[in-house]
Order: structure tokens, then sequence, then C-alpha cells
């Protein structure tokens, strides 16, 4: 078993990682530390990977809530679920929430775990790609607003995380694409050689072969917690975890959330912050034309929603975390494998992608 150390002190948590961990009973029971047990999953995961968590639970007090599955559930009304359940049930503070799902389950239960009587202890079970490789390390938690995506949460850190790459077999094709888009962003921001690995290795990944997977998952989730260590708040570099996420964000407001996949806007976004990197010189037309090419071989979309016109995308991007006195900033690229911190850019250079790239 790959075991990943997440060190932050008295926050800091062992990522696991490897085949079949959710038969482990061992390793769920351990890092829960009273008896009040709540699980939180969705109508899709709930089917398929519920009964065998219970079962690993016997002497726990155990509840369940079971969400729609869908980014447009990501609402401060379905959280509420959540908390109309611990409070029912009498949940004290030294109960275990347990976010069993891909990356909608683990936001949503880490803020209720985050805010229900000032913080309970959280586990993360992520069951897709992309949860395993990103939203589940690093303490991010939240939810929606129909003016923005992610703009409401909280920084809290889980007690563990346990992947079990074998729940990627039940995954749909869409699913694991969208979840390759985060894998190829930590090659682009910081792991050139890994760029270059997915580059080669992208069919295995497409095909599920199970050793590039696991290799795939363990270097995202290094790169990841490697970031998270040196800047848990984002005051600085992990700032850089958010290439494409601006634009990304504004295509899932704009689009309706729960059209695009998380994964497939960011996808959408990564090109267009390439695009934009390289107008203003930084990026070469060789590396760009290798960027587009690893995502369209990745099965994921690289162009922007005919529906969505530069105004729109200014007006949605102006409500982004990054931004600074009413500017937005964006991560950008110097080259593959180095991205920028937060940078303003020139609101006409800024118009000439949202004008053109993907449009002409």
């Amino acid at each position: 078993m790959n075991t990943l150390q997440v060190d932050l002190g008295d926050r800091s948590y062992p990522i696991y990682i490897e085949a079949g961990l959710l038969n482990q009973a061992d390793l769920v029971r351990k890092h829960i530390r009273a008896q009040q047990v709540l699980v939180l999953t969705n109508e899709t995961v709930a089917p398929l990977y519920l009964a065998t968590l219970i079962n690993h639970l016997g002497g726990y007090s155990v509840e369940t809530v079971v969400l729609p599955d869908g980014e447009q559930y990501k609402t401060l009304d379905y959280l509420n679920r959540i908390f109309d359940q611990l409070l029912t049930k009498k949940f004290s503070r030294n109960a275990t929430l347990i976010a069993l799902g891909g990356g909608v389950i683990g936001d949503m239960g880490g803020f209720a775990a985050a805010c229900y009587q000032r913080g309970i202890v959280f586990i993360q079970i992520p069951t897709t790609l992309l949860a395993q490789v990103d939203s589940s390390v690093g303490g991010k938690t939240g939810v929606n607003h129909p003016l923005g995506k992610n703009m409401i949460g909280a920084f809290y850190q889980p007690q563990s995380v346990i992947i079990d790459t074998d729940v990627l077999d039940t995954l749909p094709d869409r699913e694991l694409s969208a979840g390759l888009a985060e894998v190829i962003k930590y090659g682009l921001i910081r792991d050139p050689d890994f760029f270059e690995w997915l580059e080669d290795n992208i069919d295995k990944l497409l095909a599920r072969d199970k050793p590039a997977l696991s290799f795939a998952i363990e270097r995202s989730c290094r790169n990841k917690a490697e970031v998270v260590v040196a800047d848990e708040l984002e005051a600085d570099v992990r700032a850089t975890l958010n290439l494409g996420h601006t634009f990304g964000h504004a295509i899932e407001t704009g689009s309706g959330y729960g059209h695009y996949l998380h994964g497939e806007a960011v996808a959408i976004g990564t090109c267009q912050a390439a695009d934009l990197s390289k107008r203003l010189g930084w990026l070469t037309e060789s590396e760009f034309a290798r960027i587009i090419a690893l995502f369209k071989k990745a099965n994921l979309p690289v162009l922007p929603p005919e529906s969505m016109d530069s105004d729109r995308f200014i007006e949605l991007m102006a409500v982004d975390k990054k931004n600074l006195d009413g500017k937005v900033r964006l991560i950008l690229l110097k080259k593959i494998g180095e991205a920028t911190l937060p940078v303003s850019v020139e609101k006409e250079l800024l118009e000439m992608t949202l004008k053109s790239y993907g449009r002409e």
C-alpha cells in the first residue's frame, strides 16, 4: 500500500492508495474516534459501495445521508440535509463524518464537518478519479452559489484519505476523462517529466490499466500534498493548483451547474489559459500544440461553449477568489512544468483569447 503523509503539524493526515482498500475494515475504523458515524454519499455511489462500508462499521452507531448526484445539488439547501440528520440523531462533537463519493460529496461533507459544532472528524473515501487526485486532498470544502462556484466554504483537513483504485472499475468513461484533466494539470504547473509520461501513457489510463492508474494517482497526490504543505491556506504557491479554474468556473456557472463536469470545464479553461500564455510570449507554439493534443487525446473538450461570449466570461470571472481590488487575476504558464502565481492581465489581451480562441 502506498501511504503519503500530508505534513501539517497537528492537522497532518495520511493518504492511502491501493486496490481493495474498501474491504479493509480496520483502515477505516482506526480513524474513527467515537461511536457516532455519519456516512454521506449520493444516489449513484450508494448502491455500489454503501453496504460494504456499513458492514465494516459494526459496533458503531451509523446513520446515512444519500444526496442526489450532481454539481447542481452542491448548494446550501442540500447541505442543510446533512445538518438536519446530524441534529435529529443528536450527533456530538466527537462524531465522525465519512464522505463516500466524488468531489461534490467530499466538498459538502468536509464543509458540514467543519461547521457542525465547529468541527468534527472527517474521513474522505473518494470514488472518482478527479476526487482521488485532487479534491479529496488539501482541505478545501464548500458549496456553490448561483453567482459563483465554491464561493462559500472553509479550509478543513480530513483525518485521512482512503483511495481504493478498484472503485474506478465502475466509473463511467466520461468521469474518468474528467479526472484526467486534473492529472494533466500537475504536469503543466510543476512536473514536466510527469507531463511527458502522460503523453506516452494516456491510452493506458483511458484503458484503465491498473499499474498506470496507480502511478498517476500517486504522482498526482504527491504533487498536491507537497503544494498544500508549502501553502495550506493558499496565500502563495497553492494558487497554482487553480490553473484553468477561473475560466472553468465561469463555464460551469454560465452553462448551469451540471452541464459540464468540473474536469471538462477545467480542461477548456486550461486551454484558454494556455492560449493567453502563448499570446503573452511565454508558451511556444509547440508547447501550446502539445497541451491541446493531450487534452484531446484524453477525450476532453478543448473549446469554450458557443453560448458564452467574452462579456459573459468577464462578468463571471469577476467573481473569483483570486481576484484583488476588482481585478481579474489568473494562473498562467511560463512553460510546460512552470506556472505563474496569480497575475493581472491587460483586459485587451484577455478579450483576445476570449474572442478568438476556438472561435476563429
